[in-house]
């Protein structure tokens, strides 16, 4: 059973990846790849950390949601690939956000039964 959410979680992540590239690249303007981008973020956070994983990934997602929020900003100034990129590093923010917000939650509550 393990395996088999280890596997969900994987797949998660790559369509949450794959997905953000294809609305980057052909600008959907529906809003339901975002809600999937945020429901696959919390998937993500759900089944693939564990508790060995929640400090380095908590600092890792800090600190790319940071970096991409920066970048973002400054790509768009770019011809013809700054909006695309701009648009990217914003749907992996809506991605790895609720991913890291799970595992946040989840580490909270394990600190606080203590």
């Amino acid at each position: 059973m393990k395996k088999a959410l280890d596997k969900v979680g994987g797949w998660a992540f790559i369509i949450g990846l794959v997905l953000a590239i294809l609305i980057a690249i052909f600008g959907a303007e529906a809003t339901w790849p975002i809600y999937l981008l945020l429901f696959l973020g919390i998937v993500v956070g759900i089944l693939n950390i564990g508790k060995k994983e929640v400090s380095s990934f908590l600092l890792a997602a800090v600190a790319f949601m940071f970096t991409f929020t920066s970048l973002g900003k400054v790509v768009e100034i770019i011809p013809v690939l700054g909006e695309p990129l701009a648009r990217f590093f914003s749907l992996m923010n809506a991605f790895v956000a609720p991913a890291a917000a799970v595992v946040a939650f989840k580490a909270l509550f394990a600190h606080s039964k203590h």
